[in-house]
């Protein structure tokens, strides 16, 4: 369990949220990972089409990106979620709980864009972290 984090789910006067906590705090190491789509290690497509192989993609480079900073999903503070359709958020969702534990959610924005780097892609996920010193 991450010791050098506070999640505050609801702060007073603001309503609970389901699929993100609203604070998150901690002192240490800033960790910023770029906006990961869904490229495989050769730098091919994974999911053409498909929103929740596209995001189990995505979340597995984020798992990477991070382990080369020594830091897991429990140190992650942020995440701003970057799809092309908001409907597709519940696959999205679906992916992020088979890597983050849904009880211990970072702090998140979600935002429809007309379009990331190429129209077969359908989310970008960014991550900042907060390491123990």
């Amino acid at each position: 369990m991450t010791t050098h984090l506070t999640r505050i789910p609801a702060p007073d006067g603001v309503a609970p949220a389901a699929a993100y906590t609203h604070v998150v705090l901690g002192s240490g190491r800033f960790v910023a990972v770029s906006g990961q789509l869904a490229l495989d290690e050769k730098g091919q497509l994974v999911g053409a089409g498909d929103p929740l192989a596209q995001a189990r993609q995505v979340f597995e480079n984020l798992r990477r990106c991070l382990a080369a900073a020594g830091a897991t999903f429990e140190d992650v503070v942020k995440m701003t979620y970057f799809v092309t359709d908001v409907a597709d958020m519940p696959s999205v969702r679906r992916a992020r709980d088979e890597f983050l534990d849904p009880a211990r959610l970072p702090a998140a924005s979600a935002v429809q864009v007309a379009g990331l780097m190429g129209p077969e892609f359908l989310l970008e996920v960014e991550a900042w972290a907060v390491l123990p010193e």
